[in-house]
């Protein structure tokens, strides 16, 4: 059910009120109107979810585990509400209805994942594939085409089949490129005559940080060190992990390159999350620990995908426990995408902080720098419900800039930018649906990155996170990022937030 009050002229009054907010969020660079015509006629706008966090249906129609699976029932008390994927808004069942809240807003292309367990039930194609997980892609692909709106698919969004996991380890051991391998392979072949957008995994970063780390994420693994984990090795899995994830990312684009691209007509690439990391001070000490962090977060995948290694602040920190690439793999990652996803959300400050001496070594260690939101007490921008997530979006035009100039100016895609409201129980849903703090978080990201492109960016998509509200990984249902509020106290009903009926208008001709 998805509730929308009245006709396009309640739009208009339900966003007189929002004036000022966006006023005050509008850079001094522009002056009004500000709208999708103040970025090139080609641009694609659009907006996303994931699987795990978007569908349902976990345990239906012949889906695996994932990962996720796994971890939500086993760790229970590292989802901050103790919730799990299992039902999320139930796109499975609903996504009729869901895209035609998408055709009103008028995006151009939404951004989903594709849950690998949902095809293959076994992680591998020996293990067979599940016919009505391929059958639910093929519909959702279709419905979406049918009313105007392209896909833009993402193959692996954290949720790994849990199948890979019990047999060998999931992504600490080698065997995993081959079989994510045989699975893209899968999706090519079946859903590349329409799918035009690949992305290869979302934020494998973030993955590896938070899943080998911290252990907050799946498959929840850390040292006793740093966090409540029953297994793991903060000082070396997370660069294990990482080292299989970027080749499995170069196999995959090699093998849509030489065997689907030539008549699909598409296009490939990664997504990298990634903060703008600002000197806390103006010292050499504190620009060097900015450039570090945007090393060890960034350049962690983007160096090897350009340049063929890691960067070279990585490779003297981490000595020996940062894995090697042979000379074919060097060459296999190199140039190894069409564009590059970027996910923006905040900035920190940066400064250096001394070596730990090797004691209690993870990843966090390695850097050798502290992050932090404010400086002599002020905040680096507009606090929100979420205590990392400050709104600061001159950040995303320094990223884009920085990324220009040092990895050879990719053609970029924003991914993902958004804004998490407190998931506010006692809140009247129409209050809820007043989310002006929202329209002015999207509204200067947009203004900035338009910025950015006058300045030479290669940017030629944005999509915010998320369309709905949905599962939030570690926060569980605790926050909203979507344009849409989902009632997950009733039945799951979608309403229509005042953000939804801006970024309508923004996108109006």
């Amino acid at each position: 059910m998805a509730v929308v009050k009245g006709p396009f002229l309640f739009c208009l009054m339900a966003l007189a009120s929002l004036c000022a907010c966006t006023e005050a969020a509008k850079p001094s660079h522009y002056s009004m109107p500000f709208n999708r015509s103040s970025f090139p006629a080609d641009f694609i706008f659009g907006a996303g979810s994931a699987a795990y966090q978007s569908e349902g249906a976990a345990h239906i129609d012949g889906r695996g585990p994932s990962i996720w699976d796994a971890f939500t029932k086993k760790h229970p008390e590292k989802i901050w509400d103790g919730s799990s994927g299992d039902v999320a808004f139930d796109l499975y069942h609903r996504y009729k209805e869901d895209i035609q809240l998408m055709k009103r807003v008028g995006l151009d292309s939404f951004r989903f994942s594709i849950s690998w367990s949902r095809i293959l039930p076994k992680g591998k194609l020996s293990g067979g594939v599940n016919p009505q997980g391929v059958k639910f892609y093929n519909n959702f692909i279709n419905e979406l085409l049918a009313n105007g709106i392209k896909p833009f698919v993402t193959l692996l969004h954290y949720d790994n089949p849990q199948a890979l996991e019990d047999e060998y380890g999931g992504l600490l051991n080698p065997k995993f490129v081959k079989d994510y391998t045989d699975y893209v392979d899968f999706c090519f072949k079946t859903f590349g005559d329409r799918v035009k957008h690949w992305v290869t995994m979302n934020e494998p970063n973030g993955l590896s940080i938070n899943g080998y780390t911290s252990g907050t994420f799946a498959p929840g693994r850390c040292s006793n060190y740093v966090g409540n984990c029953t297994a793991g090795n903060s000082a070396t899995e997370s660069y294990i992990v990482a080292h299989h994830l970027l080749l499995s990312h170069g196999a995959a684009v090699k093998l849509y390159k030489e065997k689907y691209q030539q008549y699909q007509k598409g296009k490939i690439g990664i997504t990298i999350v990634s903060h703008w990391f600002e000197p806390k001070y103006q010292t050499a000490s504190c620009r060097e620990a900015a450039s570090r962090a945007l090393d060890f977060l960034f350049g962690w995948f983007a160096h090897p995908i350009i340049y063929g290694d890691y960067p070279q602040s990585m490779k003297s920190l981490v000595g020996n426990r940062l894995p090697k690439f042979t000379e074919a793999q060097s060459k296999l990652l190199k140039g190894s995408l069409d564009f590059l996803g970027v996910n923006y959300y905040t900035t920190n400050y940066a400064e250096s902080a001394p070596s730990t001496n090797g004691v209690n070594v993870s990843y966090v260690t390695d850097r050798q720098l502290t992050l932090t939101t404010s400086k002599n007490g002020i905040p680096i921008g507009t606090p929100t419900d979420l205590d990392w997530l400050f709104i600061h979006p001159k950040g995303i035009h320094e990223l884009l800039l920085y990324i220009k100039e040092k990895y050879n100016n990719p053609i970029i895609y924003i991914t993902e930018n958004g804004l998490a409201d407190a998931n506010n129980s006692s809140l009247p849903i129409k209050d809820a649906r007043k989310d002006s703090l929202r329209i002015r978080y999207h509204y200067g990201h947009l203004s900035y990155l338009a910025k950015a492109i006058k300045d030479g960016a290669n940017v030629k998509a944005y999509y915010a996170w998320s369309f709905f509200d949905d599962f939030e990984w570690d926060a569980g249902y605790t926050v909203r990022f979507g344009f849409t509020f989902i009632d997950f106290k009733d039945n799951l009903k979608r309403y229509v937030k005042y953000s939804s009926y801006w970024f309508k208008m923004f996108l109006l001709k």
